[in-house]
């Protein structure tokens, strides 16, 4: 794992600056060499960068998302398996874990990561709209732990992750869709994680807050602006990493976090004020 030292750094303020230099620490072996880790969502962004995260600590990594084009990509540059699977086509879940698990073995580390929902005017949304982020954020997370915590229980060993939005925790302006369904997943996983943890299996939440990503860009209208907002909004001064999404993913995925479970851990600089 790759470390990002503590602020200080030269040029925090820089605006050109989206991240601190990363000088090299000694490595902190994670466990993780072997292990078979699913990410979905994973073709880009910071499922991409999670998944991208555990291939450097040594796991078999799968990843899937639900354009062929662009998944096998993303393999073909971290050394992944792509799958091709749509989070919304709940029925087609069974068959992408099965498929991981023919070609690399049983899946010890889940990582669960989805799209977020658009935005808009929070009296606009369709019945229709409403049930697709349900199924999106809550319903079909949930189906994927059903299918791997068998497994998981009898080999004594699981770590499960959701990426989830600081909106959990926080609601964000004209993020309605997020603000509602987000906390409700937030909640199963603790739940879940109350239920599992004699097993050796844990569940934790990262929240991401502004993250140098397409999405970012696309709600900003420009990475520029984005990265000009954060400047003032933002105690650490700039966007977030991918790569520091990763890091904080991998360690909750090893061997090494074994005693943390049901957390939800913010990646957002500062940024969100609730306790």
């Amino acid at each position: 794992m790759r470390l990002i030292p503590r602020m200080g750094y030269p040029g925090a303020r820089d605006p050109t600056l989206i991240a601190p230099r990363a000088d090299t620490l000694p490595a902190m072996d994670l466990g993780l060499t072997g292990k078979v880790a699913l990410v979905t969502g994973a073709s880009q962004g910071i499922g991409f960068g999670i998944a991208k995260e555990l291939a450097e600590e040594g796991a078999q990594v799968a990843i899937s998302s639900r354009t062929r084009e662009k998944i096998e990509a993303a393999a073909s540059e971290i050394g992944a398996r792509p799958y091709v699977h749509d989070t919304l086509d709940l029925d087609a879940a069974p068959d992408l874990i099965a498929a991981v698990e023919r070609d690399l073995g049983p899946i010890e580390i889940l990582v669960t990561n989805t799209g977020g929902p658009a935005g808009g005017d929070p009296l606009e949304f369709t019945r229709e709209q409403w049930e697709a982020a349900h199924r999106e954020l809550v319903v079909a997370p949930i189906e994927m732990i059903e299918l791997v915590v068998p497994g998981m229980r009898e080999r004594g060993f699981g770590r499960i992750v959701s990426v989830s939005s600081s909106a959990a925790r926080e609601p964000i302006p004209a993020l309605l869709m997020s603000n509602a369904h987000r906390p409700g997943l937030l909640g199963a996983f603790k739940t879940l994680a109350h239920s599992l943890a004699g097993d050796g299996i844990t569940l934790n939440t990262i929240f991401p807050g502004r993250i140098a990503t397409d999405r970012i860009s696309h709600l900003h209208g420009s990475i520029e602006k984005a990265q000009e907002v954060a400047r003032e909004e933002i105690p650490a001064g700039r966007l977030g990493t991918a790569e520091e999404l990763a890091a904080a993913a991998a360690f909750l995925c090893s061997e090494r976090a074994s005693y943390i479970t049901g957390v939800a851990l913010l990646v957002d600089g500062g940024l969100t004020k609730g306790l």
